[in-house]
């Protein structure tokens, strides 16, 4: 990792590694940000967590609201959201999208219609008409295969999951996790920041100093270093708060998350709904063949998971190179950041 650092592979980054419950290893490397000055990476450091969202976020939303009788996983989205009925994604479920089998794209450049509308309409990227919007444009893609037929990482699908979980509970996704998940298992510094620069779902009580939050690229659409901004373009489209991404942490905030899924997979703690949470780790073998659970990855080769782990482990990449990957067999939790 150090040597990484300093050839250059990556800036830095953070490495917290926990066996039995128990931190085995935790060590910050390289730098936060090269420009305007180097600033070292620390323990500290929040990151923009990318993909993340997708199981730390949306996934555990809807765990959640499934746990409290609001949504059925095997409901037609076409009855829970009424945009989508007579589309060719109506009868696709929350399962569907949860193990990218819905038969969405993988991804569309959303933000550039959205752009190009804010042009006219200034004040138009970043609202809640831009966000409805999306879900319009999704509602018009053709399908790449039919419902429930093949496996294809869809950002898509999890735009969408985003919306239905905040259509459901009445209130922003931020809202919903910081309420209902982080703030009850204790997870500290997971957040989103809107569009506008505001902070969303903060911990309460906790002032969050943004100057903490590592930058990510140069980003030649909105012409700066990006920091403490979503990185994803469509999620900054649509006000900072989506499914797919735009959820910020520090490490020890996703190892918190993280314990809450393994203890409750384990039968260990009840923060998560124990059967839930082990019909959402296992590989659903939908179709036959994908490696997807619900929200979750599994092992397969080759990928970020090496060849250590059991086929019971579970976990995630982002974009931004964030990656978390849990496996019940031996109480491992990874987290690099």
């Amino acid at each position: 990792m150090q040597s990484a650092a300093e050839t250059g592979v990556f800036p830095g980054a953070v490495l917290l590694v926990r066996v039995r419950g128990r931190l085995a290893y935790q060590r910050a490397f390289g730098c936060a940000a090269l420009v305007p000055e180097r600033e070292p990476a620390s323990l500290d450091t929040v990151y923009d967590l990318a993909s993340l969202t997708k199981p730390l976020a949306t996934a555990t939303a809807v765990l959640c609201l499934v746990q409290d009788g609001r949504l059925d996983l095997e409901e037609p989205l076409q009855n829970l959201l009424s945009e989508l009925k007579g589309s060719a994604l109506g009868s696709a479920t929350a399962t569907h999208l949860l193990s990218h089998s819905s038969g969405l794209p993988a991804w569309r450049p959303f933000y550039e219609r959205l752009a190009e509308q804010d042009r006219t309409e200034p004040g138009f990227l970043g609202s809640a008409a831009a966000k409805h919007a999306v879900l319009d444009l999704i509602r018009q893609e053709a399908l790449v295969a039919p419902v429930g037929s093949r496996s294809l990482y869809s950002d898509l699908g999890f735009m969408l999951l985003g919306l239905l979980v905040e259509r459901i509970a009445g209130c922003s996704l931020a809202a919903f996790c910081r309420d209902r998940v982080y703030a009850p298992i204790g997870a500290g510094l997971l957040f989103f920041i809107e569009t506008r620069g505001l902070l969303a779902g903060e911990p309460p009580g906790q002032p969050i100093d943004l100057g903490r939050v590592a930058p990510t690229e140069d980003d030649a659409w909105r012409g700066r270093v990006v920091r403490a901004q979503v990185h994803d373009e469509n999620a900054y489209a649509i006000g900072g708060i989506a499914g797919h991404a735009g959820l910020f942490g520090t490490a020890s905030a996703v190892l918190a998350v993280s314990r809450a899924w393994l203890g409750s997979s384990l039968g260990q703690d009840a923060l998560l709904p124990v059967d839930l949470v082990r019909r959402f780790v296992s590989r659903q073998h939908r179709p036959p063949g994908s490696s997807w659970g619900l929200g979750w990855d599994t092992p397969s080769p080759p990928s970020s998971s090496g060849t250590r782990l059991s086929a019971r482990a579970f976990g995630h990449l982002g974009y931004t190179g964030t990656s978390l990957w849990i496996d019940p067999a031996c109480e491992l939790e990874v987290a690099l950041l």
